[in-house]
Order: C-alpha cells, then structure tokens, then sequence
C-alpha cells in the first residue's frame, strides 16, 4: 500500500519496508560507523550548543535529571535499608523521537531531524511535480489514511526517521503549493523563507503568551510588533491597542465584540456591505446579537458600500426601535479586493454613536506600498481594525492583527488571574497580555513578524505588493484581450474576476467543470465565485516572484480546459 495518487507521484514506504521500531532512540547511521570506529561524530555546524555545555540561568536541570537525594519520589515511598533506586538518565540519540527541541541540547537534537524535513519536502515537491496533486479527492483521502495506515496513534511508534520522514514527503506531495505559480486560487500566500526559519525557532521555544513567566521575552516582543502594525496603519501608536490573532475572523469576533459593550442595546443593529467577508454575519450568531442583526447595505457598480443606502438604512431602522451598534467596512473584499469609502462611512458611524471596524484583512498589506496606501484614507478613522499579514505579508498562517485607535477598548476583556497575572506582580513590572485576546495559551506569532519587519523594512514589502499588483493588472490585460475570456472588472489590489466564454454547454457549467478539471490534473489552482449567481473564476495573485510568463501560461491552461469541457458533450 502506498500514498500513490496519481501516474507522476510516488508512494510512502510501506510499514512493512520498515524496520521494527523498538523504543530505543532510533541513531544516524553516521552513529553507528563511529561506535564501530570508536571515533567521537563531530557537532553539526547549526548546533553550536554542546550538551555539556553549562546549563544557563533560564535552564535549570533537567527534568529527567535524577530526583535530589533525601526527597520522596511517590506518596507511598517506604523507609528502607536499601539504597534508593535512581531513575535512569535518557540520553537522547540524534534522531530520538522523545528528544526535546528546548535546552542546551536542543539544537543537536533538532538538526538532523530539520535536515530530514527539508530532505523530505524537496523530495516530495519534486513527485508532485505541480502546483497541486494530481488526481481525485477521493484518491487523496486514500494516500493519506494510507500514509498513516488509517491510525495515526499505534500502540508501538515506528520512530522519528520514518514517521517524519513518511509525513513531511507526504505533506508536501499532497499540498497545494502557493509558491507555485500556477497556484493562484485564493488569499493564500507563499510564505517567505526568512519567516519560516523564524517559526522554527518559536516552535522550539514554545512560549505561551498568558503569563510573563511563561514568556518572558514575547511579552515583551509581541506589543513592539503591534506598535509597528498601528503605526502602519496610521493610529498614534502611545494611543492605541492591539493583539496578535490567528485572522481576520477572530478579529473582526473581537471588533463585534467591542461594538456591543461599546453601546449595550436589547435591539441591535450591525451594517456591512452586501460584499462584505462572511465571518462578520457569524460572529454577531456567535456574540448572541443573532446573524439577523447584521444588515447587508447595497453596493455602487464598483462594489463598494454605498453610503446613501447605508443612510435610508440605518434611519429606517432608528424609525423602527433598532440601535446601530457598528459599521463594519471593507478594506480589500475577498473577490474583487475593492475597499470601501472609508471617510464617509466612518463619518456616518460617528454621527449614529456606532463603533466603526475595518475589515483590512486583505487590503491592509498594501499599507506596505506607496503606490497603492492611499486607497486606504480613512483607515486611521477606526475604531479598530483587522489586519491579515498572512496575506499581503507572506507570513505563514498565523499572523492576524486586531487594533483599536484606543488602548483602553480593550477594558471589557480584562480578567484576573491569581495564578497568570496577580496585582502584585504587575505593579512590579511583570506585564500580562491576558486581557488583550480571546485565548488563554497564545503562541510567539510576534516573532516571525518582526524578523521580517526587519529584514525587509516597509520599503521591501512595499515591493513585493507592486509586483503582485502588477501581475493583476497584466492578468487583466491579457484577458481582456483574449476572445474566450471575459473580465469582470480591473483589479484594485491583486484579485483578478473573469470567466471562460462558453459557445456550446451552459457558461456555469463550464466555467465549475474547468476548474475541477485543473484541480484533477494538477496543473493549476484557480478560484471560484458568483456574481450576480453567475460562477466566475478568480485568480488571487501573491506571489511576487511570479513573471508575466507564468501568468500567461496560467490563463493558457484555463482556456485549454475551457475548450475541452465546453465541447466535452456536444463531441460525446
């Protein structure tokens, strides 16, 4: 049995190819050469950190360390004559699969087993050969319950080469590849290199934002970040508040959230465009406002909010015993990336007492480029807002931002908590992020961020938005100039809205067939949505390495697959 799916990818190793794992740490095969030689394997050059190295402040003994002589090591210890028996230290090999990433041996242990990952992704990258498997869902589903020989939790592991080795190659035959720039399908970005390198290190050290003493340096790390972020998008940074979250959807909960303790009402009333994200209509389900509070206010011919709709709507419903508790606009929409005219709708949200939110989980990356920011005016008008950099930010997911203009929005989340953020030690200067978020745990996403931040500064990222801008509006040219295409409207941002002219079977049928069979094949990711209950195809361009070419020849495939679904019927 093998994670075959398709005539171009290769399989897993079978569990039987396999040699019997046995408990004991699994060793590199260089290990063995050296017992037999009786020579001393040199330290990998990324693991500096020698495990006899002496333990430093922040690493006190292990705790496989044996337990300190004259304490109890269980309730029913019994006095005895005998000396106490001493656990036995685990000396963990190099590819020991209960080796921990953390410590002074932490490095040594991690080496071989990211050697092993990155040896295992580039080998299955290079099997999948595409932007996206070939082959059907059902067949997928197969490789992956075989992969894992539909129990992923045997009673015996099989050991760290295998089981990671087996999944990484497999994860990265079975992904759909946003670097590949024939993947083009959603607001999911390729993640940059230098980010992932420094998830490697949050991961390692595994910090959990609650408290101060489980994070020291991130506590401290995460409001620097956020400071960047909200004077990026124009707020006074001594002024205002925010948190890293895990997207858009958990921002914009958290922005419904402060709208409703903004201005309490047994009657609410919240109003998004119709094209606004979907996350706005379930939050309010979830926040007990009901998803009938949220009101869809018609848009202009350019999908934009309109703001004399938003007006008729917002009296007719003070006419009717309705409180408006929020305006929530738009700042990039996820098919057309249009943003809506900020100004005057925070205008109108001010002259209702409503709480104004912006939804810039898509548009607020193009903050970055000096080309496309004033699209964005108004944006430092908000009440809060949310921002995705695992969009225009090439972060890997996640990397959500929530921010508010005023720290102090955020005193309705403020708990205490004797064992996470007592008075005492905050009056000492211990700082608690507790009452900044919705999670309790919370990982070191502020790491990744600032690493790039610094790498790239504002100016670097600014010019990986214009080229993916530039990309959407060569993708429109081409389309427009194309017999068999159609486009929908210019691009704003980096979304490009068209369809496949059909000339013998129904145009939807054609344009949802085209692109399933793309999927099939593996040969491109193209998006789907409606306009006006007609399905329309949609290329999401963030891939800033991307050429003109691959464009081209991405819009080659959808006609070629056009082409052969629409006379698939009429020649069968």
């Amino acid at each position: 049995m093998t994670a075959k799916w398709s005539a171009r990818t290769g399989g897993v190793p079978r569990t039987s190819d396999r040699p019997e794992h046995t408990g004991e740490p699994v060793r590199h095969p260089a290990d063995a050469a050296d017992q037999a030689t009786g020579e001393a394997r040199p330290a990998s050059p990324a693991s500096p950190a020698s495990p006899a190295s002496p333990a430093s402040p922040a690493s006190p003994a292990s705790p496989a360390s044996p337990a300190s002589p004259g304490k109890a090591t269980g309730a029913n210890t019994a006095a005895t004559d005998e000396p106490a028996a001493q656990p036995t230290r685990r000396t963990p090999g190099p590819l020991d699969p209960a080796a921990l990433a953390g410590g002074v041996a932490g490095a040594t242990a991690l080496a071989p087993l990211i050697d092993l990952v990155l040896e295992s992704l580039a080998k299955g990258t290079v099997e999948r050969g595409g932007p996206t498997p070939a082959g059907s869902p059902a067949a997928i589903a197969a490789a992956a319950a075989t992969a894992v020989e539909h129990n992923p939790l045997p009673d015996k592991g099989i050991g760290a080469e295998p089981a990671l080795a087996e999944l990484s190659r497999l994860i990265a035959m079975g992904s759909a590849d946003p670097a590949d720039p024939r993947c083009a399908g959603h607001l999911h970005c390729p993640p940059l290199a230098i980010a992932v390198a420094a998830e490697v290190a949050a991961g390692a050290m595994n910090q959990s934002l609650d408290s101060w003493d489980q994070a020291p340096v991130a506590t401290e790390l995460e409001p620097w970040v956020v400071r960047a972020m909200a004077e990026l998008v124009g707020y006074q940074p001594d002024q205002a508040g925010g948190v890293l979250t895990s997207g858009g959807t958990e921002s914009n909960l958290m922005g419904l959230l402060l709208a409703r303790e903004f201005a309490p009402t047994q009657r609410p009333r919240v109003y998004c465009s119709a094209a606004a994200h979907f996350s706005v209509q379930r939050n309010a389900g979830i926040l007990g406002l009901g998803e009938d509070a949220v009101i869809p206010v018609p848009v202009t011919a350019d999908q934009r909010m309109d703001p004399a709709a938003l007006v008729a709507t917002l009296m007719a419903d003070r006419a009717g015993g309705y409180r408006p508790i929020a305006v929530v606009a738009t700042a990039g929409t996820t098919d057309f990336g249009v943003i809506d005219p900020l100004p005057e709708l925070a205008a109108i949200a001010t002259a209702h007492d409503a709480w104004f939110h912006v939804d810039a989980a898509y548009g607020g990356g193009a903050l970055f480029s000096d080309r496309l920011a004033p699209l964005l005016r108004g944006l430092d008008l908000a009440d809060s807002i949310a921002i995705d950099l695992h969009k225009f930010g090439w972060q890997p997911v996640a990397a959500g931002g929530f921010l508010t203009r005023r720290a102090s929005a955020f005193d309705p989340l403020t708990r205490r908590v004797a064992y996470l953020n007592p008075t005492d030690d905050e009056d000492l200067g211990y700082r608690s992020l507790l009452g900044y978020s919705l999670r309790t745990t919370r990982r070191l996403d502020a790491l990744k961020l600032a690493v790039t931040f610094r790498a790239l500064g504002r100016t670097g990222l600014g010019v990986l938005v214009d080229a993916c801008h530039d990309l959407a509006g060569h993708a429109a040219t081409a389309i427009d100039a194309h017999p068999r295409l159609v486009l929908a409207a210019r691009p704003v941002l980096s979304t490009v809205v068209f369809h496949f002219q059909a000339r013998h079977r129904d145009p939807d049928q054609v344009n949802a067939a085209l692109r399933r069979r793309l999927l099939t094949e593996g040969s491109a990711v193209v998006g789907r949505t409606e306009v006006d209950g007609r399905i329309r195809l949609k290329l999401t361009l963030l891939n800033p390495h991307a050429t003109t070419a691959d464009v081209d020849a991405l819009l080659a495939l959808v006609v070629e697959a056009g082409e052969a679904e629409d006379t698939a019927e009429a020649t069968g």
